[in-house]
């Protein structure tokens, strides 16, 4: 009986202690900032392989697509309208004053992030041909929804 109401015990108190990690809001403004250092990294990343600088790896380049693909996935979950400002947030009023034209530029980037990392590009020309026009992407939502500093 004693067991049993001590592990009906501890379960309760694991239970709410998983529930108040649950709970814990999450800043949108961090995590999509996060989201664009990691983005960030791995361009720069790619563009050393592109450029030269370091050795074409395959793998390395698979990984590459994947993070960025998987980034556009997540990313246009963590612009809610309370997120306009603070955090030293580099997002544009564009973005909520013009929700269709951010959510299609989105749209475009996960597609064509996705499309990349599917095409599993074996050669350095092949990752040029699959990278490149994800980059576009960056630079044209920079552009129009990325406050300039």
């Amino acid at each position: 009986m004693k067991r049993g109401m001590l592990l009906a015990m501890g379960l309760a108190v694991a239970g709410s202690l998983t529930m108040a990690a649950v709970a814990q809001p999450v800043d949108p403004i961090a995590v999509r900032q996060a989201l664009m250092k990691q983005n960030g990294k791995d361009t720069k990343a790619a563009f050393g392989m592109i450029k030269g600088d370091v050795p074409f790896d395959a793998g390395a380049a698979a990984a590459i697509l994947a993070s960025v693909s998987s980034a556009a996935a997540k990313f246009g979950t963590y612009f809610p309208a309370n997120s306009q400002t603070g955090g030293d947030t580099e997002a544009a009023p564009a973005i909520w004053t013009k929700p269709d034209a951010f959510k299609a530029a989105l749209i475009k980037f996960q597609t064509d992030s996705a499309a990349a990392r599917d095409a599993k590009p074996a050669t350095l020309d092949a990752f040029k041909a699959a990278f490149l026009p994800v980059t576009q992407n960056c630079k044209s939502c920079h552009e129009a929804f990325k406050i300039q500093k």
